[in-house]
C-alpha cells in the first residue's frame, strides 16, 4: 500500500525536479520559434535564423548573464542585490582608471574584478551584521557605489581609446578573432565560468550550505552552520562575476562610465528568476539562468530586427518576469500543501 502511494509522489517530484530544470530551456525554444517564424514572414527575413545573428544574440547575453552567475548563488542562498549593476560600472570604472594611470592590462583587470569582490563582500558584510534584509542594504549600496565611481571618474567617463590591447576588445566583439572559436571569447569563457559555478553548487560544501541557508536559515544555524560567514563568502563570491561583467561593459565602451550599469542590476535579477530561480530561497539553477539571459537577448534582438519599439520590447519582458514570479508563488503554495 505505501509503495503504491509513494510511486505517484515520487513520479510528480521527479516531473516538477524536470520542468524547473528544463523549462526554461524550452521557454527559450519557443520564443526562438516564434520570432523565426515572425522574421520567415518578412519579404526581406530569414536574418534571425542565421549563424551571424546567432553570434550577435550571444555576445549580448553576456554581460547580464555573467553577472547572473553570481546572483543565482545569492539567490538560492535567500538574498538579492540590487547593487549588481552600480558594481559592475564601479568595476568597469575602475579598470579605465587602472588604465589612465598606466598599470598593465592584466593589473587593470585584476583592480576591477577586485573591486566586484570587494562590493560583494561589504553587502555581505552589512547584512550580516545589520541584519537588515538585503533589499535594503542592497539599495542603498547600490547609490554608494555609483557615488564612488562618480568620484574616481570625475563626473565624467574616462576614456582609454587606442589603448585597450587587441586581445580586451575582441572580448565582446560578436565576430570572433579567430573563426575556429566560432563565438566571441566572452561568450567563451562565460560558459567556462557557469560551468565552474555549477559544478561548486552541486559538489563542493559550499554550494551545500548555500541550498541549506537559502532553504531556511533557521534549520541551517541550528545545524551549526556560520550564517554570517556563509552570506558574506556568498556575496563576494557572487562579487567575482559582478567584476567579469565590469570588464565586459569595458571591453565594449572603452571607457569607464560610471553610469553605464544603470538598470542592469533588474535586468540580471530577471535573468534568474526566468530562469526558475525562486525569490524565497533555496531554487535555481545554472542553465536556467543562462536561458533567462538568453530569452532576454533574443527578445531585444528579435523585436529590433522586426522594428518593434524598445518600450514594447520593455513590456514583453516585464511581463515574463511577473509570469515567472507568479508560477513560482504558485508552486510554493502546491509545495506547502
Amino acid at each position: 500500500m505505501t509503495s503504491e502511494l509513494s510511486s505517484p509522489d515520487e513520479f510528480r517530484s521527479r516531473w516538477r525536479s524536470l520542468l524547473t530544470t528544463f523549462g526554461p530551456v524550452l521557454a527559450l525554444v519557443v520564443v526562438v520559434a516564434l520570432f523565426a517564424g515572425l522574421d520567415a514572414l518578412r519579404p526581406e527575413g530569414g536574418k534571425f535564423v542565421s549563424w551571424r545573428n546567432l553570434q550577435t544574440v550571444t555576445v549580448h547575453a553576456t554581460i547580464v548573464g555573467v553577472a547572473a552567475l553570481g546572483m543565482t548563488v545569492i539567490i538560492i542562498a535567500g538574498g538579492i542585490d540590487l547593487s549588481a549593476g552600480a558594481a559592475l560600472a564601479l568595476a568597469g570604472t575602475v579598470i579605465a582608471w587602472g588604465f589612465v594611470q598606466g598599470y598593465s592590462p592584466a593589473i587593470a583587470v585584476l583592480l576591477g574584478i577586485a573591486t566586484g569582490v570587494l562590493c560583494g563582500a561589504l553587502n555581505g558584510l552589512l547584512v550580516s551584521l545589520l541584519r537588515v534584509v538585503p533589499f535594503i542594504i542592497t539599495l542603498g549600496t547600490m547609490t554608494i557605489f555609483q557615488g564612488v565611481a562618480r568620484i574616481i571618474a570625475g563626473d565624467t567617463p574616462i576614456r582609454t581609446h587606442g589603448t585597450v590591447p587587441l586581445w580586451m576588445r575582441d572580448l565582446q566583439s560578436p565576430l570572433p578573432p579567430n573563426p575556429a572559436l566560432l563565438v566571441s571569447p566572452g561568450v567563451w569563457l562565460t560558459l567556462v565560468l557557469a560551468l565552474g559555478v555549477a559544478l561548486i553548487l552541486r559538489y563542493s560544501v559550499f554550494g551545500r550550505h548555500v541550498f541549506a541557508l537559502g532553504s531556511s536559515e533557521a534549520t541551517a544555524r541550528l545545524c551549526g552552520l556560520n550564517v554570517p560567514w556563509t552570506r558574506l563568502c556568498v556575496y563576494a563570491f557572487a562579487g567575482i562575476f559582478v567584476g567579469v561583467a565590469g570588464l565586459f561593459q569595458f571591453s565594449v565602451l572603452e571607457e569607464g562610465d560610471p553610469t553605464a550599469g544603470l538598470g542592469k542590476e533588474l535586468r540580471i535579477v530577471a535573468a534568474v528568476v526566468i530562469g526558475g530561480g525562486s525569490l524565497s530561497g533555496g531554487r535555481g539553477t545554472i542553465l536556467g539562468t543562462l536561458c533567462g539571459a538568453l530569452l532576454m537577448a533574443v527578445i531585444d534582438n528579435g523585436c529590433a530586427m522586426l522594428g518593434i519599439p524598445d518600450r514594447v520590447q520593455d513590456l514583453i519582458i516585464g511581463a515574463i518576469i511577473i509570469g515567472a514570479v507568479t508560477l513560482d508563488q504558485f508552486r510554493q503554495r502546491r509545495m506547502a500543501t
